[in-house]
């Protein structure tokens, strides 16, 4: 069946029967993911602009192809562009783990001086594997799900911690928890089989899953914001007329900014649906913090000795842009 869905994608990314540019785009997530309905209408901008001649057709909840497989499948060409998890690729580069170091970046203004910093680098590894980056859109800052009350890393011990990209793995085993692989749609399921005691996530996430089914309290941690980034195959770019790719490059770049404040917007919004149905919005203790940031300030150096020249250079240009910042805001 998936050989079939490949031939018949290959066939028609490019150039459809009646002389339209019809593009097919897996997504991760499903249509009431504010992700989801960013790209549906990046996609549908993409469309009025060029008069309906150029068509994005998106495919969510991996329904074409699941998460693991997107960057793949665009890099190979198999579909045009799709929508991942950035730090999914850090096994190819680490680089793309920059966004989910904990505590380095953890909060919106501290998370877009990073990406400006690190969007060059992203960009160039990107093009190295023959993709083109379109735009990137940070998640809600991370917070911690569980059944019971964590006052101490310790507490964390023995729990089994859905992972699902490396740095969460790492913080699972730095705090001697089991980190279990588990995909955003399986999270309900996971939690009920008993696979998943505990999970460290967006409330994006907790929301959308209706975590208040499955865990009692939620610790806004605010850990990181990784981000979904939005790529293209650099054939099929390069095979758009000059007229549709400044159509795509503009909406990508109005994307970008609508994704971000719709970020800031579902944040509160999703802790809110939280507390309405009941979960405990607790604050962490600063003991709790404290060791996590702990946690953090050793992945932090682990990143940068796997990182090497350009990882320095880049945590580097954060820095030093963060610092101008302040400096004007003083």
């Amino acid at each position: 069946m998936k050989k079939h869905i490949l031939m018949a994608v290959a066939l028609l990314w490019g150039t459809s029967a009646v002389a339209e540019t019809l593009w097919h785009m897996p997504t991760p997530y499903g249509d009431r993911n504010f992700h989801t309905a960013n790209i549906i209408e990046f996609a549908d901008q993409v469309s009025q602009a060029s008069n309906g001649e150029f068509l994005i057709k998106t495919h969510s909840a991996g329904s074409l192809f699941k998460h693991p497989e997107i960057a793949t499948v665009v890099r190979r060409g198999l579909v045009p562009i799709g929508e991942l998890l950035m730090s999914r690729l850090g096994n190819e580069n680490p680089l793309y783990e920059l966004d989910s170091i904990p505590f380095l970046a953890s909060n919106y203004e501290q998370a877009y001086q990073l990406w400006q910093a690190s969007r060059p680098e992203i960009e160039k590894v990107l093009s190295e594997r023959g993709m083109k980056l379109l735009f990137a859109v940070p998640w809600p800052p991370q917070g911690l799900y569980a059944s019971r009350e964590l006052a101490d890393t310790s507490d964390m011990a023995g729990l089994r911690v859905r992972a699902y990209n490396r740095a969460t793995e790492q913080i699972a085993l730095a705090v001697n928890a089991v980190p279990t692989q588990v995909e955003a749609p399986d999270i309900p399921t996971a939690f009920s089989t008993g696979r998943v005691d505990a999970m460290i996530t967006s409330p994006s996430t907790g929301a959308n899953t209706q975590a208040w089914d499955y865990v009692s309290h939620y610790y806004p941690i605010n850990a990181f914001l990784v981000k979904n980034m939005v790529v293209v195959n650099q054939q099929a770019f390069d095979s758009l007329t000059v007229e549709q790719r400044q159509i795509l490059l503009d909406a990508a770049k109005q994307a970008e900014l609508r994704g971000w404040q719709a970020s800031r917007e579902e944040t509160d919004r999703t802790v809110a649906i939280m507390a309405e149905k009941g979960m405990s919005i607790t604050q962490p203790t600063a003991h709790f913090m404290e060791q996590l940031h702990g946690v953090g300030e050793q992945m932090i150096e682990e990143w940068l000795n796997r990182s090497g020249v350009e990882g320095r250079a880049v945590i580097d240009a954060y820095r030093k842009l963060s610092e101008a910042i302040d400096q004007e805001g003083n």
